[in-house]
């Protein structure tokens, strides 16, 4: 017999049920306790995120990628940070950050905030025909040491 699957997004992820009826899946979705979702997410940014933990309050996942919610001031520059920080691999692309930016409720020239933080050492491009950035060692040791210092401070 087939097995069959329902999968549901999540802002975290996908979370697939797995039955060999339909009711199968009925009955183990009527199991799932109330805040099922919320509490895995929070798990899985405190737990699996290797940056969860410091960022909660600051920035929050979505199924979009990372969006920065704390309402203390923050340079352009602290923004794209921020935003690539928390990104897959601490990369994305300059289209990408300004998308997750302006549902940030912040608005940046994020291309020539990446030109100049290129300049600086904190960004770069791992393959030059491909239009993402990543955060260097230096970027990353700015964001912890710096940045988040500053927020963990001003949030205390």
């Amino acid at each position: 017999m087939k097995r069959i699957e329902a999968r549901i997004k999540t802002p975290f992820g996908e979370v697939v049920i797995e039955g060999d009826q339909p009711q199968d899946i009925l009955d183990m979705l009527s199991s799932i306790p109330e805040n099922f979702t919320e509490k895995l997410g929070d798990f899985v940014t405190n737990r699996l995120t290797p940056s969860g933990a410091q960022l909660k309050g600051i920035i929050e996942p979505t199924t979009e990628g990372p969006v920065i919610v704390t309402r203390e001031n923050l340079t352009h520059y602290e923004a794209v940070g921020l935003v690539l920080y928390a990104s897959d691999e601490r990369r994305n692309t300059a289209a990408q950050i300004q998308k997750l930016l302006e549902s940030s409720g912040r608005k940046s020239m994020v291309p020539a905030r990446l030109n100049e933080m290129t300049k600086r050492g904190q960004v770069f491009k791992p393959d030059p025909s491909k239009p993402e950035f990543k955060l260097t060692v230096q970027g990353e040791r700015w964001i912890e040491e710096e940045v988040l210092t500053k927020l963990r401070g001003k949030m205390a």
